[in-house]
């Protein structure tokens, strides 16, 4: 069977390609939230950033009813 002889340098591709989609996702939503801090909070992190916090506690909490994910911090 024939087999691509580049097919390293593809998945590396791939793997930058999705690298490239996430920090832009990452960026957007960033920008995002600090508008929104500046609409509901006057540009304070400090409230914002506990909420961050507290929320991405639930949501690692949720699916498994547990925390093995931030375990190892």
């Amino acid at each position: 069977m024939f087999k691509p002889k580049n097919k390293p340098l593809i998945y590396f591709l791939k793997n930058v390609y999705i690298v490239f989609a996430i920090v832009l996702v990452w960026r957007g939503i960033w920008y995002f939230l600090d508008e929104v801090d500046k609409y509901f909070f006057g540009g304070s992190h400090i409230e914002t950033a506990i909420i961050g916090v507290i929320i991405g506690i639930v949501l690692l909490y949720l699916p498994d009813k547990d925390l093995k994910e931030i375990e190892k911090l």
